[in-house]
Parts: C-alpha cells; structure tokens; sequence
C-alpha cells in the first residue's frame, strides 16, 4: 500500500505540491479500497482490487478534477455528488454560510429569526449552499433555482442524498417570476472572460462554462439583475475579488443599504451582504 501511494506521489511531480500529491494518492486508495484513512495508514487490509489506479492516475495527469473521476466531494461536512454539469464547491463558499450565520440574529437584521425563513438560493448548482443552510437551519423554508435541469437534477439527489428537504426549481431571473423571500443568497458566474488565462485547465477543460464566466463588457448583470427585482429584503453574494468597489456601487445605486464586503481567509473581497432601506 505504501508503495503505491509513493509511486502516485510521485507521479504527481510538477503537477500538484507534495501535500496536494498525497491528499490525492490517499483519496485514490480510499476510493477503490473502501478503506479508512485511519486504515491505510495503520496498514488495514485491503477490501477491493485497487489495479485501476493507473487509470485514475493517467487521468488526474490530464488535468481532470478527482471530484468529477469518483462524481462526488465531501463539502462542509456533505457528502455531495457532481458532475460536469456543476460546480465543484469551493471552500470560499463556505464562508458565504458562515456570514449568513452570523448576520442573522443580529440586533439590526430586519429578518425575525424566531419565524420561519424563506431563503432562495438563486444558481443553486449542486445544491451545496441551499443545502448546508437547510441542514444548518432546519426550521427554515430554503428553496433553490437554477436554469440547468441536469444541474437540478444533481442538487436534488443530493438533498436526498443528506437528508435536507429543500425545493428545487427551474428558472431564469431574467425571465421568469421570482417569488418574495426574506433573504436571496447567490454565488453566480462572476469570472470574466479576460480572466481565462490566469486559470487552470481543471476548471477551463472540464468544469461547466456557464456557471463561470461572465462577459467583460457587463460582469456584474447577474448580481444587477437580483438586485433590481428587489424581491429579498436581504441579499448575500459571492463575488469576483476584483470587483468589490463595483459592486458597493451597483448595490447602492439599487436602493440597497448598510452595505458590507467581507473578506475570505486569502484577504480577498469575496461576500457582499446588503439590505434594502
């Protein structure tokens, strides 16, 4: 065992750093193995024929996300399905349900937290945000939408999947009627085309364009267009680093006030919270 988790290390050279290398030779093990971390390091005994990590390996090396080879990822403690026609969830995203937290409850919140919530998850993706609110909220009515029926698809089977009863539906903001909610949170496609080429190819070759990228000529119409049908007395974002100062000013020219950028764990601005006067 210990061979074959060297021999994938190093056959990751170059590719990865020597502590991305290992969590992904441990992963690969775990995967075809149905061992243990625990397992494997104390030299448990293997419960399957691990012969395919060669082809595992050879398709790591193209670049192709690990998350797509075994179709799931473990997520703030989720256990979560993807494919390539979702997103693969980010830590910074984490941090988008963690703000969510600690601005609800709050004093000054004009949302009553001791009624139920109703919260729409607008680009829902796998679920993942939709969910971990529900899981985290369980009180709460938290729905998710999405233009993608493959993508609606995996979301639903991983609200199954981890026990959170959240709804899903199909629709476009730029189309379709939204109901009112008391918070709107969304992550939606915010890199711009310019920025491809400061990208790697395990997004750019295998992760879905769509749920990406934006055009340079108009990068924030996804959040204008939450932001002016004014249906959520409280909106919450993720948002392109680069674009914070934008977006302070698009929210306020939009009616919305006590507008907050938080920073992610890398400096960066990455959540923008605003409330309508």
């Amino acid at each position: 065992m210990k061979e074959i988790i060297q021999h994938i290390i190093s056959d990751l050279d170059g590719l990865y750093s020597p502590q991305e290398a290992a969590e992904i030779a441990y992963w690969i093990i775990e995967e075809t193995t149905g061992l243990t971390r625990t397992q494997i390091l104390t030299g448990g005994k293997v419960t399957k024929n691990i012969s395919n990590y060669k082809v595992i390996l050879q398709r790591i090396q193209k670049k192709e996300p690990i998350q797509y080879i075994f179709g799931h990822t473990m997520w703030m403690g989720l256990d979560l399905r993807v494919t390539p026609a979702t997103l693969i969830p980010r830590p910074e995203t984490a941090e988008l349900i963690e703000n969510i937290d600690q601005l609800v409850g709050k004093q000054d919140c004009p949302i009553d937290s001791s009624t139920s919530i109703r919260v729409l998850d607008i680009g829902t993706g796998s679920g993942n945000i939709a969910i971990a609110i529900k899981k985290r909220h369980p009180d709460w009515e938290v729905w998710g939408m999405d233009i993608s029926k493959e993508a609606l698809a995996v979301a639903q089977d991983n609200a199954l999947q981890n026990k959170a009863d959240v709804q899903f539906i199909k629709g476009d903001i730029f189309s379709d009627e939204i109901k009112d909610f008391d918070l709107i949170v969304s992550n939606p496609p915010y890199i711009m085309e310019q920025e491809k080429k400061e990208m790697e190819n395990t997004v750019l070759d295998y992760e879905p364009s769509t749920a990406l990228f934006v055009p340079d000529d108009d990068p924030l119409r996804f959040y204008r267009r939450i932001a002016e049908i004014k249906k959520a007395p409280i909106v919450v974002f993720e948002i392109n680093q680069k674009m914070g100062a934008a977006m302070r000013e698009l929210m306020a020219e939009q009616g919305y006030v006590d507008i907050q950028l938080k920073q992610d764990s890398y400096g960066n601005d990455r959540i923008l919270i605003a409330r309508l006067d």
